[in-house]
């Protein structure tokens, strides 16, 4: 497949011997990453499509991602921002190339087209109709490239009366009765802060754009495969839309507690909150046996879990008088010792600096030509066999198009400049030091 300029890495290294006599070298193989050769076009934005294509890069696929001239992604200037670069833009676009690319003109289209014929794969979210209206829907670009997987990420899908409503995350927590479920029941609904379902969505599509490359692998055709937030909501809803269409009840807020089992909650030590979530009577004998109280598991309003479910507001005020009692880390760190699940509350802060971060090495850092040092959150997959690529920053925009031009594509030095002088691409990238 020749050089993989994409992620930099070299095939094989030589070791060196310091024993007197001459040793033959060996060669160490590094093993290739698992989409190693794939060849993905970026034409999504934001959030959802962004991740999906990132989740794609992260496994060996060498992505490019196409940005409007002098714009860019949407989310590169969004607050906060350092280096030009917002931290949306940052966690959704690491290894990637960027190339920028005018797609309502004729000299960008014919670019995109040159990039898909050699593509496996396409990753567009933009709103219903567009892409048939610069000419790139599916329906060409399949003709195009018959072994073309095509994945649209979407709010409410393609077809259907609702297929050209924008979809965005808050709006769609709401739509889909997410909202509904957070929360105390005395007070308004609440949302996920974290974009859930942007990201929900990006994670259905990246697995559906591995099933259908495995399908081509026995049909040795590509196909059209989409994700929709909307879906994705309605799935990430999970039991509780069950729970309705089994019984007809509407779910009611918990806060932090549950309807199925107790004591599941948040509760107030000496120094702070921590959470625990005991889901069996067995567990329950063992937090007794923690608080030193056994004979708290045998009352009979506490002995099984729907006896404690119907006296969670008695067991609950006597717990929380007893955890006031120690300090948090004392609760969590004996809890644990009887496999009882909890957990401290921390700060977003507090969990990128604890323990368990630096134990799963999930904070590296990369170097950004413009930024300098960044921090990067590593994937959440791990393959052993096929590791995941090393961490490349998110790209500055157009700051490939040159070599994408030249080196993918095999455009000479005239086409480029017509290109150029034609405004496809605006401006030149900057050149950026070795």
């Amino acid at each position: 497949m020749g050089r993989d300029h994409h992620n930099g890495r070299e095939r094989s290294r030589h070791s060196l011997t310091t024993s007197p006599a001459p040793m033959p070298t060996t060669p160490v193989t590094t093993p290739p990453a698992a989409l190693d050769g794939l060849k993905v076009v970026d034409l999504s934005r934001l959030i959802a499509g962004p991740y999906s294509a990132m989740l794609l890069a992260d496994l060996g696929a060498d992505v490019i991602k196409v940005e409007q001239p002098g714009k860019g992604d949407d989310s590169r200037f969004l607050n906060p921002s350092r280096g030009g670069m917002s931290s949306v833009f940052v966690s959704m676009n690491r290894n990637k190339r960027s190339i920028a690319l005018d797609l309502k003109s004729p000299e960008g289209r014919e670019v995109v087209l040159d990039l898909i014929r050699r593509a496996d794969v396409v990753v567009e979210n933009f709103a219903a109709g567009t892409m048939e209206r610069v000419g790139l829907g599916y329906d060409t670009l399949a003709a195009l490239n018959p072994r073309l997987v095509y994945c649209a990420i979407t709010g409410f899908g393609r077809d259907g009366h609702y297929a050209s409503r924008p979809g965005f995350d808050p709006v769609i927590q709401a739509d889909s009765g997410m909202f509904s479920l957070n929360g105390y029941p005395d007070r308004p609904p609440v949302r996920s802060a974290s974009p859930v379902v942007d990201v929900g969505a990006g994670a259905f599509a990246f697995s559906a754009i591995l099933a259908a490359l495995l399908a081509r692998q026995h049909t040795g055709v590509g196909q059209y495969v989409e994700s929709a937030l909307f879906d994705t909501a309605i799935a990430l809803t999970a039991n509780y839309s069950m729970n309705y269409l089994l019984t007809g009840n509407e779910p009611t807020r918990q806060g932090n507690g549950s309807v199925i089992s107790h004591p599941v909650g948040l509760y107030a030590a000496r120094d702070g909150d921590f959470y625990i979530t005991c889901s069996s009577d067995r567990m329950f004998r063992n937090l007794c046996e923690v608080l030193e109280e056994p004979e708290l598991a045998q009352r009979p309003e506490f002995k099984t879990n729907a006896e404690r479910c119907r006296h969670e507001h008695m067991l609950n005020e006597h717990l929380s008088a007893r955890f006031r009692q120690s300090n948090r880390q004392h609760w969590v760190e004996r809890l644990l010792a009887v496999s009882v699940p909890a957990g401290l509350v921390r700060s977003v802060g507090e969990a990128m600096r604890s323990e368990e971060v630096k134990d799963r090495g999930l904070v590296t850092t990369v170097r950004h030509p413009v930024a300098g040092e960044l921090p990067n959150i590593a994937p959440p997959i791990r393959l052993k066999g096929t590791p995941i690529v090393p961490a490349r920053a998110a790209p500055l925009l157009g700051e490939h198009t040159d070599q994408i031009l030249r080196e993918d594509l095999g455009y000479d030095s005239a086409r480029i400049a017509h290109i150029q002088a034609r405004g496809a691409c605006g401006e030149p990238a900057p050149a950026l030091a070795e």
